[in-house]
């Protein structure tokens, strides 16, 4: 009986030991990135920690570079999110995985995981020797260069999940620069490239990505054909259309001039004759030089066909080197550069010209107004012509009121009658002193002048203050 007892403890003991050699090393959880371990600055990504032992607590740790505060103590069920990221985040973590009933019982670590933060530095340019159109087993030279100095460069290619390849940065013209050969070029080789920069103390922290560029395998597939109309020699100005075709039922149809990776598309269109074609109208023809097309399927949009046979396009008059997408009107109508010229001066000047024409108008119509009411007659005021030294007690002012003639609720003044000569007689009113007296004394003079050379009625005493008033409006307008 102690027998079996000991047999069993012996048993018990040794399974134990077994399950706990799995949670300290054998079965270890995995460790990931969603939606990426490349990160762009400022952007989030999640970690997530997998196990098939059902753990159900873990924690997260980085192992270099500077701490990330928001790992510290802290326990997760499955995945933590972390961001915005900043260069801090950049290093290696690991996660481990424990169960609720022994929580001080951690499995073994993950494995490591990268997290790139890109973005610290300025993009790099990215190069393709001899071009991106890469004919099929053939070579290219990608080459990432930048202004700064790199020690490292990374060339991705965008799709895999392949870790990038490394390549060691060269001085070059004070800045740096790598070189990659791809190929000999498949159809798996072929897509859209991109690389970084980065120092050597901060191997985590990469540059902005460089522009894309697109490698392209070509000769795959038969080539099609290329035609124009009209013609392949036109007028500048004149209408042409490129016209690509093949037995082939490609997808999609591709126009280049002289090389150029990324020219125009098209969908190609089945015709009634069992061909599938695509016109490219070039509108005002503008563009010399010479054309080809390529097919191509949406399945593998970097794996084109033959190239067609060269078509030189010959524009006799001014050409342009730019081109416009057949699907978006041209900007250039063909006229010539100097009649272009003409006309944006002419816009410019025309409108000047006429409002510096009117602006004279009006000052030479001002100063015209201005000189005929100067020459018209109109109140005239005469002193007493004899020495002021004289003491003259009963020196008399005269006001000689003439041409504007008033009625009843109606004053016209001299601008707005004939010129001819005044013949109405003048009236005479005698101020009995010319110096400024109230309105008492000036009643008063009136009531008591017995020197006035015409007696005015009650009447025409008030018609001529009317008057007064006309006269004082007719200088103000003038």
């Amino acid at each position: 009986m102690s027998l079996m007892v000991i047999s069993m403890a012996c048993v018990g003991f040794f399974l134990l030991q077994r399950a706990w050699s799995h949670v300290d090393g054998q079965d270890k959880p995995f460790l990931s990135a969603w939606p990426s371990a490349v990160v762009p600055q400022g952007e989030h990504v999640s970690l997530q920690c997998h196990s098939h032992l059902g753990f159900t607590i873990f924690s997260l740790y980085k192992e270099d570079g500077v701490p990330a505060p928001e790992l510290y103590n802290r326990r997760f069920w499955k995945d933590i999110l972390l961001g915005p990221v900043t260069p801090a985040h950049a290093g290696t973590y690991r996660c481990r995985g424990s169960h609720l009933h022994s929580p001080t019982e951690w499995s073994a670590p993950s494995n490591p995981l990268v997290i790139t933060v890109t973005g610290v530095y300025r993009k790099p340019s990215l190069l393709a020797h001899p071009g991106p159109l890469v004919k099929s087993g053939e070579m290219v030279v990608l080459q990432c260069w930048s202004d700064m100095r790199f020690e490292h460069f990374l060339l991705h290619r965008e799709g895999i999940t392949e870790d990038p390849l490394h390549l060691t940065g060269q001085l070059h013209d004070g800045g740096s620069q790598a070189n990659s050969s791809v190929g000999p070029m498949i159809p798996a080789l072929a897509g859209t490239y991109r690389c970084f920069g980065s120092v050597a103390y901060s191997p985590y922290e990469w540059s902005a990505p460089s522009d894309p560029l697109d490698i392209v395998i070509i000769g795959v597939y038969g080539k099609p054909s290329l035609s124009a109309q009209p013609g392949p020699t036109v007028q500048a100005g004149e209408n042409v259309t490129l016209s690509c075709s093949s037995q082939s039922s490609f997808d999609i149809y591709r126009l280049s001039r002289d090389g150029e990776a990324h020219g125009l598309r098209l969908p190609a269109v089945p015709r009634v004759s069992g061909t599938f074609k695509a016109d490219f109208p070039l509108g005002p023809a503008t563009h010399a030089g010479n054309y080809r097309c390529f097919g191509s399927f949406r399945a593998l949009p970097y794996v084109w066909s033959h190239p067609s046979d060269p078509l030189p396009i010959s524009v006799t008059g001014n050409s342009s080197s730019t081109w416009s997408s057949p699907t978006e009107p041209s900007s250039n109508t063909g006229i010539p550069r100097h009649l272009h010229v003409l006309i944006v001066s002419s816009v410019v000047i025309i409108p000047f010209t006429i409002l510096l024409f009117f602006l004279l108008h009006r000052w030479c119509s001002n100063k015209k107004n201005a000189a005929a009411m100067d020459q018209e007659p109109g109140v005239e005021r005469t002193v007493n012509p004899e020495d002021s030294d004289e003491q003259d007690p009963q020196e008399v002012t005269y006001a000689q009121l003439d041409h504007c003639v008033f009625t009843q609720g109606k004053i016209t003044c001299p601008s707005q009658r004939s010129k001819r000569p005044p013949t109405d007689t003048s009236v005479y009113i005698e101020l009995p002193d010319a110096e400024p007296r109230s309105k008492v004394d000036h009643s008063q003079a009136l009531r008591g002048s017995s020197r006035e050379t015409t007696a005015l009625s009650q009447t025409q005493l008030a018609s001529s203050n009317v008057l007064a008033a006309g006269i004082r409006r007719c200088e103000s307008a003038s």
